[in-house]
């Protein structure tokens, strides 16, 4: 992977560590930076060695939103390269996360602002610092959430929330981002990384494809009628038999049907054993 400044990737395990390394600015996101995160998640969508990729930000935040100077002033007088920053900070915060092919999880600590909501949404888990600080600021300072932050919050949490914190611009702590939906789990601070590793481990203990096939399942048919769903699932588990090469669906079906080794309730089948041959098939 190419020497980034901005974006550091740390791999241990299956596991891509993906930080935004702009400590200096409390992980604020300059246009330099939306090139690197873009081409990054890019790289490690198809890259062997990554499973699970968890996004974090180096030196204690997470992210403080959009460099004010920088993204907004600096691009003011700049129409066509404003574009182009726009349409890759949108990609990678959205397009690319939204239905990235392998889990994703916002590891958040320290401050979580305004344009970072976007990534916070659009990511599949978040398991954040109780003590965390997030803020839908821009009311205070005379804008609207901006790029698809509204719509992205609207989505994750009820209207009354969203509605509640944006209009008002309060910041909340962790705790009340699990409580309105817009994280998973909050734990102590220094409990932070190991409960976001163990989230990550029991993730790479399921089937790649029917993992990516189930959380972009769960995506799609949240904006589908009853018919469509129907449709849409129907041929989505057909799509996954036919081109699973772990043949996920037998060896469950084999696992706990003939050969009683797991519990489905409790623990997934075992990867280690799709890829021998299954006679039954």
């Amino acid at each position: 992977m190419a020497e980034a400044s901005v974006v550091k990737v740390e791999k241990n395990g299956g596991i891509s560590w993906v930080f935004l390394n702009r400590p200096e600015k409390r992980n604020a996101m300059n246009p330099q930076l939306h090139i690197e995160m873009d081409g990054t998640l890019e790289e490690l969508e198809t890259d062997p060695e990554t499973k699970v990729v968890i996004i974090a930000g180096s030196g204690g935040n997470f992210c403080a939103g959009q460099d004010l100077k920088e993204f907004f002033r600096g691009l003011e007088d700049k129409p066509a390269e404003s574009k182009r920053i726009q349409t890759l900070a949108n990609r990678w915060r959205w397009d690319r996360l939204y239905m990235y092919d392998k889990p994703t999880i916002a590891m958040v600590e320290g401050y979580c602002a305004g344009g970072a909501f976007m990534q916070l949404v659009a990511v599949d888990f978040v398991v954040t610092a109780d003590d965390a600080l997030y803020s839908l600021s821009e009311v205070n300072w005379g804008i609207i959430p901006g790029a698809l932050v509204a719509k992205a919050v609207t989505e994750a949490v009820l209207y009354r929330h969203a509605l509640y914190y944006a209009c008002l611009g309060d910041a909340f702590d962790g705790k009340e981002a699990v409580r309105i939906g817009l994280a998973n789990i909050a734990v102590p601070k220094d409990q932070l990384r190991d409960e976001t590793i163990r989230l990550a481990n029991k993730l790479m203990q399921k089937s790649p494809e029917v993992l990516k096939a189930t959380k972009q399942a769960m995506r799609s048919v949240r904006t589908m009628d009853v018919p469509q769903a129907y449709d849409y699932l129907h041929a989505k588990n057909i799509a996954i038999r036919a081109g699973d090469p772990e043949r996920s669906y037998q060896q469950g079906l084999k696992q706990f049907v003939d050969d009683k080794t797991y519990r489905p309730f409790f623990e997934p089948f075992k990867l280690s054993d799709a890829a021998s041959k299954d006679d039954n098939t």
